[in-house]
């Protein structure tokens, strides 16, 4: 079972039909919509500002999730897919977003819809992440613009398909080996 942990009054809450693996940790001011999925080793630490996470979101392997004390706070829209490893921290991702593998995103930034930030890029403190736009590199600017071919095949695909993967999951009773 996910640790879910209430910090200073706050107890995690999640909406329905959301898998959360076992040792996935939520810990404070956090809300999350329905049909999320948050994956093994990830954390969503709502302890210094609060974390608000819509609906069908992946949070994939290893990823932080966190914001900064009464500065930055994390909002995520709907249709997000956050890849493993990658950190997000104090920002706005809005709808229809990919968050590469081990891509950081820093306080204050803003992810417009429909966009891509590519694995490994670090989109830094204020940037705005046009909607329509691929994002990489160190820092992290605009490559391209997103495609139709490039929206569907990669961010909406991508985002059924870890619901899909959280359904295998969900009635099964997960046990660790000793």
């Amino acid at each position: 079972m996910a640790l879910i942990i209430p910090l200073n009054e706050k107890m995690p809450v999640t909406g329905k039909n959301c898998f959360l693996a076992p040792n996935a940790t939520l810990v404070g001011d956090v809300v999350m919509g329905d049909g999320c999925s948050v994956w093994f080793n990830a954390v969503i630490r709502g302890d210094v500002n609060y974390i608000k996470i819509g609906n069908n979101v992946n949070i994939q392997d290893g990823v932080i999730i966190h914001g900064t004390y009464k500065k930055s706070a994390t909002n995520i829209g709907n249709n997000v897919s956050i890849a493993h490893g990658a950190i997000v921290h104090g920002c706005t991702l809005n709808d229809n977003v990919l968050i590469g593998m081990n891509a950081v995103v820093l306080d204050d930034a803003i992810v417009e819809s429909n966009s891509i930030v590519a694995a490994g890029a670090v989109v830094t403190k204020g940037t705005i992440v046009k909607t329509g736009s691929v994002f990489a590199g160190s820092p992290a600017k605009k490559i391209k613009d997103i495609s139709p071919e490039l929206l569907k095949g990669e961010v909406e695909r991508i985002a059924a398909s870890y619901s899909k993967y959280a359904g295998w999951y969900k009635g099964e009773k997960l046990r660790a080996e000793g």
